[in-house]
C-alpha cells in the first residue's frame, strides 16, 4: 500500500535526517526504507507501513493497524533497522531528546536544546521560526498540516515565555 494509500488514523513515526541526502544517498535511502517496510513482519504478523520522504530530510513512515493494535517490539525493530540504514548510508538522524528542529533561512537545522536560550537572544531564533513537530503521532495530524508550528506555541515558548503571535 502506498503512504498516500493509508488511511489518516495510520500509525505515524517521523525521524529527521541531519542534513538533505544527496542524490545517490537519497535513493538508496528509499529504496532501503521500502525493503525494510516490504519485510516488517513480526511474531507472524506481517505490517503495512508504507513511508515518504519528506522535505528530503524527514522520513515518514505511518502503519494502520499500529495504531490500535500496538506492538512495541514490531516498532521498535523497524526503527533499529532504519536507523542500521541511514548509519551505512552516512546520514545520521537528528536526536529528539537532544535537539529540535527548525526552519532557519529556509533550510532544516538540528538545534541543541541547550542552546535554545542563547539562539533567542541572539534573534536566530525568534517567536516565529517554524519548529517541526517530530511526536506526531497519526498520519491524519501530518495532512492536517501539523507537522510545522510557530516556537512561540510549542514547549519551547512556554518555557521562554515567548507570546504566540496572531
Amino acid at each position: 500500500m502506498s503512504f498516500d494509500a493509508l488511511p489518516d488514523s495510520s500509525r505515524l513515526w517521523l525521524l529527521a535526517l541531519e542534513t538533505v541526502p544527496g542524490p545517490a544517498a537519497e535513493a538508496q535511502l528509499v529504496q532501503g526504507l521500502a525493503a525494510i517496510l516490504e519485510h516488517w513482519r513480526h511474531k507472524g504478523m506481517a505490517y503495512q507501513g508504507a513511508c515518504a520522504l519528506l522535505q528530503r530530510q524527514i522520513i515518514a513512515v505511518a502503519e494502520p493497524n499500529l495504531a490500535t493494535q500496538p506492538s512495541g517490539c514490531a516498532i521498535d525493530g523497524m526503527l533499529r533497522k532504519i536507523d542500521r540504514l541511514t548509519e551505512q548510508l552516512a546520514l545520521p538522524l537528528v536526536d529528539p531528546a537532544e535537539c529540535i528542529l527548525a526552519r532557519v533561512d529556509g533550510r532544516l537545522q538540528a538545534i541543541p536544546k541547550a542552546a535554545l536560550g542563547e539562539r533567542l537572544a541572539s534573534g536566530a531564533l525568534t517567536a516565529a521560526t517554524p519548529v517541526l513537530d517530530l511526536s506526531l503521532y497519526s498520519l491524519g495530524e501530518l495532512r492536517a498540516g501539523h507537522l510545522e508550528n510557530p516556537l512561540a506555541s510549542t514547549w519551547i515558548g512556554r518555557k521562554f515565555n515567548l507570546a504566540v503571535q496572531a
